[in-house]
């Protein structure tokens, strides 16, 4: 089956820049994040990640080699904006972005940007970040700068990625960046509300100011998982599994996608919860008539990523219990059945990805997708040999082509990602990567694994070929799949033997164990010895004794 999307790949600036005091460039709060201890996992940080500031060249040979036909990629707002306001361009982290550009541009791939992903400048949160509503001119005025240099060029804007992680993972569970967890059941809807008016105001200063001479497009990308109930008989879990996706995907799609404003079933619930616990007004704030009309509309087409489906139950949390979790009232469990990826909460279920893009044409009146993110991770890969992503890419890909057979209007799919790189809380952990990146070596190899070649013959045959027209020309090409070892294997000496590095790693383990136990053998005989001799020098006094007690 073949189809004509819009295939590309997708990477994020701090997951894989580095450079991250260099040339100007300010602190975001995912570099303050990352240098707290306990923070990341294995105390990760993203200093250097990929270095892909010193490495535009390889990255878009990577690129090349897929074949991609785009890349979307963000922007770091700090190395644009030191302290995230206009009072000073670092000209030379604009240059970063410019010969990147260009250098997708001669490749003939076109660049699609992200102008936020996550990464908040650290002067900004210093001052309540998203949680302060004048964030939404700071970002407007980010905006502005990025359209007037970089516009000329690019003709794919996205104004924020994930904007649900950055406000309940960021503001309400806090194991992400800023990591505040101490409002849990007010200040993600606050970031919520906040982020929706900064998009909004983004988008119109395009619309208004650059679309007419500059001829792009510029929209959101949300994510959502898909849901399933429990047991589809029971009506509870249905309604249940309806709230999942309404409170995960629907609160930031339904103002803007919709009709400006936040679902019902979310208004009815945490209005209801909050007057229950006594409070006065509900904690989700509303959006003035004049900020609906504002708000709804401000898209050109539906960025969306996907990974995963739960299945979900009714869950009831005491009412004085205040947060996302408690007022959306759902639980949510996996079927055993399910494949593992790298990720716990990732499980391969290519079947709701058919689902929730189906369920998104019926909810919002069937607008242009593009699928911005869909991978999947794997850990301790020990070969390039990646039959799981395949697998994924393969069945998630499928599931897709037959959602364009449903009518989805779906334009484009991007992967996530061109290579392995800092994944969030979980540091270099999670693997999702086509290309390896071995960071032991100091040069940071981009190395295709099977995956990279399965995906550069998707994009080349535009689909899957028709297996019973015979063997499709888009399917030869020269190479066979990786079967080394991504790490390389050097030859080392090793007490007179010849062994590759992972052996003489292992001899040397069991060369430390075994003279460990020779010590431990020593000390232990010297310990018997020493005390036996003690035994000896006491016998002649208790024999004297007991001939004086004789008497």
């Amino acid at each position: 089956m073949q189809v004509g999307l819009f295939p590309g790949c997708r990477l994020d600036s701090l997951k894989i820049e580095g450079a991250w005091r260099a040339d100007g460039k300010g602190l975001s709060i995912w570099d303050t994040f990352s240098h707290t201890p306990l923070r990341i996992g294995n105390d990760d940080t993203g200093d250097v990640a990929c270095d892909s500031y010193h490495k535009i060249a390889e990255d878009v040979v990577a690129l090349q080699n897929l074949g991609v036909s785009h890349y979307r990629f963000s922007i770091s707002w700090t190395r644009i904006l030191p302290d995230g306001t206009t009072k000073y361009i670092n000209e030379a982290g604009l240059n970063y972005y410019v010969r990147l550009i260009d250098a997708l541009l001669a490749a003939n791939i076109q660049p699609q940007v992200t102008i936020y992903h996550w990464d908040l400048p650290q002067a900004l949160q210093d001052v309540g970040g998203w949680e302060n509503e004048t964030i939404v001119q700071r970002f407007k005025e980010y905006a502005d700068v990025l359209f007037q240099r970089l516009g000329d060029k690019v003709k794919f804007w996205i104004t924020l990625n994930e904007p649900f992680v950055v406000a309940q993972q960021g503001y309400g569970s806090g194991t992400f960046a800023p990591g505040i967890s101490s409002r849990p059941g007010t200040a993600p809807y606050i970031v919520g509300h906040n982020l929706i008016k900064a998009h909004a105001e983004a988008w119109h200063l395009y619309n208004d100011v650059y679309r007419a001479s500059q001829g792009g497009v510029i929209s959101i990308t949300i994510n959502s998982d898909w849901a399933e109930p429990r047991d589809p008989s029971n009506q509870e879990d249905v309604e249940a599994a309806r709230r999942y996706v309404q409170f995960m995907g629907g609160w930031f799609s339904n103002p803007i996608f919709k009709n400006g404003d936040y679902p019902e079933v979310m208004k009815t619930r945490i209005r209801d919860r909050s007057l229950a616990a006594g409070l006065n007004e509900s904690r989700l704030p509303e959006f003035t008539e004049s900020e609906k009309r504002r708000i709804n509309g401000t898209y050109d087409f539906f960025g969306f990523n996907h990974y995963t489906t739960v299945l979900a139950y009714s869950f009831n949390y005491a009412i004085w219990l205040s947060s996302f979790d408690a007022d959306r009232g759902v639980a949510s469990i996996t079927d055993r059945s399910w494949p593992d990826s790298g990720s716990f909460w990732l499980k391969m279920t290519p079947f709701g990805f058919r689902r929730i893009l189906n369920w998104l044409k019926e909810e919002y009146n069937n607008p242009p997708i593009y699928v911005t993110e869909n991978g999947v991770s794997q850990r301790e890969e020990s070969d390039l040999n990646d039959t799981a992503r395949i697998y994924y890419l393969r069945s998630y890909l499928n599931e897709a082509l037959k959602a364009v057979q449903d009518k989805v209007d779906l334009r484009g799919y991007t992967v996530w990602t061109l290579m392995d790189n800092f994944e969030w809380a979980t540091g270099f952990a999670e693997r999702f990567g086509l290309h390896f990146v071995n960071y032991t070596d100091t040069s940071l190899p981009r190395i295709p694994k099977a995956s990279a070649k399965f995906y550069a013959s998707i994009v080349r045959c535009n689909g899957f070929p028709d297996p019973a027209a015979g063997p499709h020309p888009c399917l030869q090409q020269e190479g066979a799949e990786p079967t080394i070892s991504p790490m390389s294997q050097e030859d080392v000496q090793f007490l007179g033997l010849t062994l590759g590095t992972t052996e003489a790693q292992t001899a040397l383990y069991v060369l430390f164990a075994l003279l460990l136990l020779g010590v431990c053998g020593v000390a232990f005989l010297s310990y018997k010895y020493c005390k036996r001799s003690k035994q000896k020098e006491t016998q002649p006094g208790e024999q004297e004794l007991n001939r004086i007690s004789s008497f």
